[in-house]
C-alpha cells in the first residue's frame, strides 16, 4: 500500500497526543480530589462498569481517527483490475519433438487444435498474434483482432530442428512494439527504467508454449528480463509426458528443415526414433516468475485445453494502484461513532424509580 499524499499522514498524531491529554488530566484530577467521609457511599451511588466497558469505546474512537488520518493521505492499494482489451502473443514450439505420439495423434496435433480454440474463445477486441519457434522464430501473424488469420496461421503449423525459446520471447516483444507505442523494441536502450519500474503491467501478453528446452540463441531467462523491463507478463505451458513415445507425424507437419528430413520416412505417416520429454520445468518457473506470469503443466489434451481456457481470467487482469481512501473513511465514521454511542449508553445515568410512601 502507497499514500499520495504522505505529507497529510502527520494528522495521525493527533492520537498519541490525544492520549498524552487524557492522562494530563488524569493527573490533574486526581491532584484535585477531595477528600470524603465515605468512599464506599459515593461508589454505591454511581453505575458499576466493567474495566472492560471503561476500555472498548475508547479504543474504537482511537483506532476510528487513526483511520481517518490515513485517510488523508489518500492511500493506494495494488489491486488486480480487468483489462478492457489485451493483445495475446502465442508462441507455439514446432521442433520435432511436438511430432511425439505420447499425446495422440501427436503433441503437434494437440497444442494446434487447443489454440485454435483458445482464439476462437477469445473477446471480440482482443487482438492475436501468433510467433512459431524451432531452432529461429518467427512472427507469422501480427496482433490482429481477425481471428480467421490466426487460425489458417495455425492451421499451417510445420516442424523444424531445434528450440529457441529466449529468440521466440524477443520476436513476440518486438511485435508488441510494433503496435504498442508505450512498448520498446528489444534494441532500445531502456536507460534506468529498470524492470516494473511503474509496477504495472502492459495489456499486452505473451503466451509461450513448449515440451523441450532451450537449444540454441538467446538464454529465455535474459529474454524474460527484457520482456519484464517492458512491463509484459509472460505465460508458460510445459506440455507433454515423462513417458517415451515413437515421434510420428504427418507429412503436412514437416518442413524442409524436420529432424526427419526430405526423403525420411515422414514422406506419408511419418516415424522417427523414442523420445522422451525434455522440458525444463525450471526455466519456463523462472520466466514466468520474472515477468510476473504463471507457469503451467499440460500432459494431456484436456489438460491443455483446461489451462487455455483459465488464461484470460488471468491475462484479463493486470495490478494498478487503486485509491481506497473511501474505505478508510468509512472505517473511521464507523468506528468512532461505535466507540461514541457504546461510551454514551453504558454510561448513561440509572433512571430513578419512585416507591410509594
Amino acid at each position: 500500500m502507497s499514500f499520495s499524499w504522505p505529507w497529510a499522514l502527520v494528522a495521525l498524531l493527533a492520537v498519541p497526543i490525544l492520549l498524552v491529554a487524557r492522562w494530563w488530566l488524569n493527573r490533574r484530577r486526581k491532584r484535585s480530589a477531595l477528600t470524603v467521609s465515605s468512599v464506599a457511599l459515593i461508589r454505591a451511588a454511581l453505575p458499576g462498569r466493567t474495566s472492560w466497558r471503561r476500555r472498548i469505546p475508547v479504543y474504537l474512537f482511537l483506532a476510528g481517527l487513526l483511520a481517518l488520518a490515513g485517510a488523508s493521505g489518500r492511500p493506494q492499494a495494488s489491486l488486480a483490475v480487468p483489462l478492457n482489451a489485451t493483445s495475446i502473443l502465442l508462441a507455439i514450439d514446432v521442433s520435432g519433438s511436438m511430432c511425439t505420439t505420447d499425446v495422440a495423434p501427436n503433441r503437434l496435433a494437440v497444442a494446434s487444435d487447443a489454440a485454435r480454440r483458445f482464439v476462437l474463445e477469445q473477446k471480440d477486441g482482443n487482438r492475436i498474434g501468433l510467433v512459431a519457434f524451432s531452432g529461429i522464430a518467427g512472427l507469422l501473424v501480427t496482433p490482429t483482432t481477425d481471428k480467421d488469420v490466426v487460425l489458417g496461421a495455425i492451421d499451417g503449423l510445420k516442424t523444424a530442428r531445434g528450440t529457441a525459446i529466449g529468440q521466440a520471447i524477443l520476436t513476440a516483444i518486438d511485435a508488441i512494439a510494433e503496435s504498442n507505442p508505450d512498448v520498446a523494441a528489444t534494441g532500445v536502450d531502456l536507460g534506468d527504467a529498470g524492470p516494473n519500474a511503474r509496477g504495472d503491467y502492459e495489456p499486452d501478453t505473451i503466451v509461450v508454449l513448449t515440451d523441450g528446452s532451450n537449444t540454441t540463441g538467446v538464454d529465455p531467462a535474459t529474454a524474460a528480463r527484457q520482456a519484464a523491463a517492458r512491463r509484459l507478463r509472460i505465460f508458460t505451458i510445459g506440455f507433454g509426458t515423462t513417458e517415451p513415445a515413437q515421434m510420428m507425424c504427418t507429412a503436412d507437419q514437416i518442413s524442409g528443415d524436420s529432424p526427419f528430413g526430405p526423403g525420411s520416412p515422414g514422406g506419408g505417416f511419418g516415424r522417427g526414433g523414442i523420445r522422451n520429454r525434455e522440458l525444463d520445468e525450471e526455466a519456463l518457473t523462472q520466466v514466468a516468475d520474472i515477468t510476473g506470469g504463471r507457469y503451467f503443466r499440460a500432459e494431456d489434451a484436456d489438460e491443455l485445453s483446461d489451462v487455455l481456457a483459465d488464461l484470460p481470467r488471468d491475462i484479463g487482469l493486470h495490478r494498478e494502484d487503486v485509491e481506497i481512501t473511501v474505505w478508510f473513511v468509512l472505517a473511521g465514521v464507523l468506528l468512532t461513532f461505535t466507540g461514541a454511542g457504546l461510551a454514551l449508553w453504558w454510561n448513561r445515568a440509572p433512571s430513578l424509580t419512585r416507591h410509594p410512601s
